[in-house]
């Protein structure tokens, strides 16, 4: 017989997802026409240092971006009114939606914001050609940036939430104290610039990340973490809308408002769920993006020469000739099947 107390927590997940979606779905107009009022376009530089990049995606320039804003504004913003109504109507309905937690949503709420609001930012740089070459933030700032809001999220886990114990899935828990810091800062910088690096074609950040979140949400589930769950499922609802007019061709991209905060939060809540040993597999794409960028920058720095034709690795492929939308397709199986495998490796090694 199923537990009746099981059974209420999928459909309260299930009831998150579905009430993000919709709202993201219906502010979507509004923030498209902002968008495109004021002009807050994507600009594709032409200063030389990339001309294959240039070449490619001139056709995109004027694009509206900053289409992150739907996810991190969406999701918080009704995080707490339903907190209100729950203390409003206590003991109503609004108290199984409500899932501001102490110890498992503030800090990935908080950290949602943050990053989004550095993320807009950057954006906003760009939009108005301020900064080096006029492109917003250069990756020395955006790494910096990523470090300062990773160093508050370490702050919060070690010394509000007591946190020093990594899980390493099928061997155990193992106590690694103050080293727990800048193992934390690793995660998020690399997850944050690895989704940056995504951040590329129509549809492709989106659609990689989101089985990812799925993944841990169900680990979080499994772990007894339901408010941690229906966080997970926010995002998801949201990321769902946002893709819907995200998909080629798209009628708004996310820009570093969006990737920011979707990368940080992805490697707060691995945090969060003890599981960040399997992030490499659930992301598996995030880490191939962000590795041809290195391995590009290490080449050309020290042998002079390219490997790729253009990067991140997306680039390269529509370089050599595959049309835009078969590169997010795949990209998009590549991500499924390997959060898949993630979801089983982290749910056999929880012990």
């Amino acid at each position: 017989m199923e537990n009746p107390l099981i059974v209420i927590d999928v459909i309260r997940v299930f009831a998150i997802l579905a009430i993000t979606f919709s709202v993201a779905m219906l502010l979507t107009p509004v923030l498209t026409h902002f968008l495109y009022k004021y002009k807050i376009g994507k600009q594709i530089r032409a200063d030389g240092d990339t001309p294959i990049f240039t070449a490619l995606h001139k056709k995109k320039a004027g694009t509206p971006t900053m289409g992150g804003l739907l996810i991190w504004i969406v999701v918080p913003v009704l995080a707490i009114i339903f907190w209100i109504l729950s203390i409003l109507f206590d003991g109503s309905i609004f108290d199984y939606i409500n899932f501001l937690d102490r110890s498992q949503t503030y800090l990935p709420l908080g950290i949602l914001v943050l990053a989004g609001m550095v993320g807009a930012v950057d954006d906003l740089m760009g939009v108005f050609r301020i900064g080096p070459k006029g492109g917003g933030l250069g990756i020395k700032e955006r790494i910096f940036l990523y470090t300062f809001v990773a160093v508050v999220g370490a702050y919060w886990f070690y010394f509000k939430l007591g946190w020093d114990v990594i899980h390493i899935p099928g061997i155990g828990d193992f106590v690694i104290g103050l080293w727990y810091v800048p193992l934390f800062i690793f995660i998020i910088v690399a997850t944050s610039f690895s989704l940056n690096e995504t951040d590329g074609l129509d549809g492709l950040a989106g659609g990689t990340v989101l089985p990812a979140f799925g993944v841990f949400g169900a680990i979080a589930f499994v772990q007894g973490n339901t408010e941690l769950a229906m966080f997970c499922a926010a995002i998801i609802g949201a990321l769902l809308a946002f893709l819907w007019f995200n998909v080629h061709p798209a009628r708004f991209i996310m820009g570093d408002t969006g990737s920011m905060a979707l990368g940080v939060t992805l490697g707060v809540v691995a945090m969060l769920t003890n599981s960040f040993l399997i992030l490499p597999i659930v992301g598996f794409i995030l880490v191939v993006e962000s590795l041809s960028v290195i391995i590009q920058l290490t080449s050309k720095k020290f042998r002079g020469k390219k490997v790729f034709r253009s990067a991140p690795i997306h680039h390269h492929f529509e370089a050599i000739g595959w049309p835009e939308c078969k590169i997010t397709m795949r990209f998009w199986i590549i991500a499924w099947v390997m959060a898949s495998i993630g979801l089983v490796i982290g749910l056999i090694g929880m012990g």
